[in-house]
């Protein structure tokens, strides 16, 4: 994982002083150009990474040879975790980095560079759907839960004018494209999806968090609820075995696909909230999708068909 490289990046730039691309990518095994990537995301990031042109050149450590990683200050140390905490979350390498670093931190740093590695988590199921574009407020709310300042939002939900309120911004996750602001109410916990979000104001109000509180076994919480509500309604269809993965964009979790058939077909479980939902979706596929059950599916399909006939016809 690049969490755990990045770390094994600043260890060696400490044990050595300075260092060359190509001295990284022998070290950590992986080519020069990742090795240089990996130099470049650290210096962007804000870590006290610097080149030096020149014969005898390379990569340093701000400070010197021996400079040791409780030489960064606050901002720096926010600024390693911001980078690494996403791809933490996903391996338990990248994990043990972050705890190994965060022991090598002063005392009076650990607490909010904790909290930087916990802000975001990246979930990479998608629930259908994708949108790749990362919205400009992120970066505001993230700056938000690091320094456990509440947040006011003008939220829109759905089906509803834009509205008020003040939260305690717990975290954000990135699912598949798609961010979620995971935040404290006077209701309990909620979840706000970003791009609904028409307005927000960090404030000095000082955010409360629970002690505990862990953010990716919170979103694993929400990701169980939310599955179980898509999940309530199953349909049995049969598609050709190469539409299969574009079917799953559809549906994301819920699309269980069997074995390819003889005939080049695959039978596929789908899941959806009701019988009106899935049969939406899949009358976009007219006949490319054939459903053999339930009866309420196919009814439905017959009627959104005999509305389009007769509409178009």
């Amino acid at each position: 994982m690049r969490a755990d490289r990045l770390v094994a990046v600043l260890l060696l730039m400490q044990a050595r002083g300075r260092v060359t691309a190509a001295e990284v990518a022998a070290e950590l095994e992986v080519s020069v150009a990742t090795a240089r990537r990996d130099l470049d995301a650290l210096s962007a990031a804000g870590i006290p990474v610097y080149p030096q042109a020149g014969r005898g050149g390379g990569w340093s450590l701000l400070g010197g040879a021996r400079t040791d990683l409780t030489g960064l200050t606050a901002p720096e140390a926010r600024a390693l975790f911001l980078l690494l905490g996403p791809a933490a979350a996903a391996a338990p390498e990248a994990r043990s980095a972050l705890r190994k670093l965060t022991r090598a931190l002063p005392e009076v740093f650990r607490a909010e560079a904790a909290a930087a590695a916990d802000s975001v988590v990246v979930d990479p199921t998608g629930w259908g759907g994708r949108d790749d574009d990362r919205p400009p407020v992120v970066e505001l709310l993230q700056t938000a839960v690091v320094a456990r300042r509440r947040v006011r939002l003008r939220y829109a939900g759905r089906a509803r004018e834009p509205g008020e309120r003040l939260v305690d911004p717990w975290g954000l996750v990135d699912k598949d494209g798609t961010w979620y602001l995971v935040a404290g109410t006077d209701a309990g916990q909620r979840t706000f999806r970003i791009d609904r979000v028409v307005d927000a104001e960090v404030t000095d109000l000082v955010a409360h968090r629970p002690d505990g509180f862990a953010l990716a076994r919170a979103w694993e919480r929400v990701v169980e609820e939310m599955e179980a509500r898509r999940g309530r309604f199953t349909a049995t269809v049969v598609i050709e075995t190469r539409f299969v993965p574009v079917l799953r964009t559809h549906f994301g979790r819920h699309c269980d696909a069997g074995p390819p058939g003889p005939d080049g077909r695959s039978q596929v479980r789908v899941g959806a909230p009701t019988a009106l939902d899935l049969a939406r979706t899949l009358a976009g596929w007219g006949a490319a999708v054939e459903v053999l059950d339930p009866p309420e599916v196919r009814a439905e399909l017959a009627r959104i068909g005999r509305e389009l006939a007769g509409r178009y016809a």
